[in-house]
Formats: structure tokens, C-alpha cells, sequence
């Protein structure tokens, strides 16, 4: 029993983390579907942000918006305060004042989450493409031009950019996001190259306005919407030259209650819309969902399974005793990681990239545990954790 646990637990770990990507690429480079991008292409755009308390960056974010190549007749500027007490909501008034773009504010009272303000956003948005922006996203200047070039395609229903993790003090959790967000930028071009991506970044997105539909306030809009899109019939694409530049987390500790929470309403996401893994009406897709995000979640099981009848197997042949001293190495390395960042001190990327991995396998599983008690996030904080 040890010995079949072992080795399915190995091939489950292997094929999440390199058999999938694998497999991608593989149909990617023989089974591509491009899309028919024109730069020319200048529809109207409502941009929308959803800020609670964001006194500190919701100017500079407004700012950077404003600054954006890109026809200031055909572009809008929406933000909901989800009763913001900190002076956010002033910020955005002074800023509107003299702007050559318009720009709305909505106050959402009582506090209801992000989902809920942006269900109110929407209805108001006159653009025929919706870009999403964090409150704290700095986009390059080129952003929305790359970003809704791809929407020229009639297939094309969402599009996400390319978020890269500033790091300028060479913290250990920024090092580990940062492997992690390239790891992750590639496979969404393979996703892409084959038709849609499963995993959106949120902060640097863009989707129809026709192709909108209202959420549950405990729903995930940068999980649910892609997928409402996919299930209408329409391609969700990764632009790689649209860049988002965002700090990553240095505190260890607000990067796992980040990620807990992220991971929790992704899990209630993937219930909502398990439909999509039925691949006898969603075909190759519904494989991508379940590889890409319902196995990764998941990927904790296997990977305990694994290190449990490892030890039990370690005096039945050098082979297992070679795995468990490779599993002992890896966890070592990531305990490493966790005792410098607790005592400030930047470690090597050997030791960024164990302890980054299990800080979200953990996470993973410490949702789980909430999931399976019915918990739900409704309300957001600015991303300290």
C-alpha cells in the first residue's frame, strides 16, 4: 500500500508541476491558434477600481491611469469606495477636478467587498471594454493600448496582462512570488497560444462590457469572470506586453493571509463553476481547469502522501531513501527560508523558491480546512495581508 502510494503521489506532483506545462507547450507549438491583434484598434474604455482605505497609493494608481497612450476622449476613470474612512474618497474628488478624463466615484455603504462595488461599477461604465485595476497597480504607459489591441479578435472576451513583483530590497518572499509570477506569466502564454487561460492576475485585466455578468458578493471576480467568459463561448487571452509592476509582500506572514484568502474563494470559484470541468461540453479546457488550479490547490495531498510512505518505504531499496533525503533537503531549505525571514535576513534564491512553495502549499491547505468548514470572504483589505 506504501509502495502504490508512493508512486502515485510522485507521478500527481510530477504531472502538476511539469507534466502539464509540458503537455501545453507540446500543443502549443503544433496545435497554436493565433490571435488577430490590430494596434489601431481604439474602442472606448471604462476603467475600474474598486478601493477601500487606499489613501496611500489611490493617487499615484489615478495618476498612472491618466498617464496611459491612449485617446483621453475615449477613456473613463470609475472608482468604488467601499466606505473608505481614511481620506480615499477626497483624493479621488481633488483628482477629478481638472482631469482631462472623467472620473467617477461611488461610495459603497455598507462596506460589501469588492465584487459588490464592481457589480455597481458597471452600470455605469460607457466604455465598450472594461479594464480592472487594483488600487495599488502601476501599469506601464502602454498598458491599455496592449491590453485591448487583442479585443480586434471577435473570439477574444478577456484579456489579462503580465504582473512583475518589484522587489527592491531583495526580501525573501519577493524573490519566491517573483520565480513563481514567471512561472506562471509562461504557462499563461502557452494557455494562450492554444486558446484560453485559466488563471487571470486581476490587477490588469480587461473583458467586454457585453460579456459582463453580475456576481454574488462572495464570488471571485478575477476567478469567476474569465470563466463566465470561457462558458459564453469566448477565448480569455494573456498579453505579455501589458505590465503591471507591482511590490511584492517582504513580511512572510501577510503574503500566506493573502494567498489563504485568495485560495479560499477560488475553491468556492471552482464549485460555482464545475460545470466547466465536464470536457464532453468544454473539451480541452475543462483539462486546463482541473490541471491548472483544482490539481494545484490540491497539489498538498500528494505531496504529504508522498513524504509519508517515502519514510515508511526508506529501508525497502536506495531509490526511497534517495527521495526522502530529497523531500528532508527541500524542507530544510524552506525552514531556512522562514528563519531568515522572520529574522530579516535575505537568503539565496535555493532557499526563496522551497519556502515560497510551501508557504502556498500550506496556504492551500489551511483554505481547504476553511472551505470545508463553509467559511467565505466577502470584504478585501489593501494587500498587507
Amino acid at each position: 500500500m506504501a509502495t502504490l502510494l508512493f508512486w502515485l503521489s510522485l507521478i500527481l506532483l510530477f504531472y502538476i508541476y511539469l507534466g502539464y506545462p509540458l503537455l501545453v507547450r507540446i500543443l502549443a507549438l503544433y496545435y497554436g491558434c493565433p490571435i488577430r491583434q490590430a494596434d489601431s484598434f481604439a474602442p472606448s474604455v471604462s476603467i475600474l477600481i474598486a478601493a477601500y482605505n487606499e489613501a496611500q497609493d489611490i493617487r499615484s494608481t489615478l495618476e498612472n491611469k491618466l498617464a496611459q497612450d491612449y485617446p483621453k476622449d475615449r477613456l473613463e476613470i470609475l472608482v468604488v469606495s467601499d466606505e473608505s474612512d481614511d481620506g480615499t474618497d477626497g483624493i479621488v474628488k481633488e483628482l477629478a477636478v481638472d482631469s482631462e478624463v472623467p472620473i467617477k466615484l461611488v461610495r459603497q455603504e455598507p462596506r460589501q467587498g469588492k465584487t459588490a462595488g464592481l457589480n455597481a461599477l458597471v452600470p455605469q461604465a460607457a466604455g465598450d471594454i472594461l479594464l480592472f485595476s487594483d488600487a495599488n497597480s502601476e501599469w506601464d504607459v502602454s498598458a491599455v493600448k496592449r491590453l485591448v489591441r487583442n479585443f480586434s479578435d471577435p473570439d477574444v472576451g478577456y484579456v489579462t496582462g503580465k504582473m512583475i513583483y518589484v522587489n527592491p530590497d531583495g526580501s525573501l518572499v519577493g524573490d519566491g512570488c517573483s520565480a513563481y509570477m514567471k512561472f506562471e506569466n509562461w504557462l499563461r502564454t502557452q494557455e494562450t497560444a492554444i486558446g484560453s487561460v485559466v488563471g487571470v492576475d486581476g490587477g490588469i485585466d480587461g473583458m467586454r462590457r457585453s460579456l459582463y455578468q453580475p456576481l454574488r458578493a462572495d464570488q471571485l471576480p478575477d476567478f469567476v469572470q474569465p470563466l463566465k467568459v470561457v462558458e459564453q463561448g469566448f477565448r480569455v487571452v494573456y498579453e505579455d506586453d501589458a505590465l503591471l509592476r507591482e511590490h511584492a509582500l517582504s513580511e512572510g506572514q501577510s503574503e500566506f493571509k493573502m494567498r489563504v484568502r485568495v485560495s479560499l474563494r477560488a475553491l468556492w470559484a471552482l464549485k460555482d463553476m464545475r460545470h466547466l470541468m465536464n470536457p464532453l461540453r468544454y473539451g480541452f479546457f475543462s483539462l486546463q481547469l482541473v490541471s491548472h488550479k483544482l490539481l494545484r490547490y490540491l497539489a498538498f495531498i500528494p505531496l504529504f502522501l508522498m513524504t509519508v510512505s517515502g519514510l515508511l518505504l526508506v529501508g525497502h531499496g536506495r531509490f526511497y531513501g534517495l527521495a526522502v533525503l530529497g523531500l528532508l533537503l527541500f524542507y530544510g531549505l524552506s525552514w531556512v527560508g522562514l528563519r531568515n525571514e522572520k529574522n530579516n535576513v535575505a537568503s539565496p534564491v535555493f532557499c526563496a523558491i522551497p519556502y515560497y512553495f510551501m508557504l502556498l502549499n500550506i496556504a492551500s491547505f489551511k483554505a481547504c480546512l476553511a472551505f470545508a468548514r463553509g467559511e467565505k470572504k466577502v470584504t478585501w483589505t489593501p494587500r498587507k495581508g
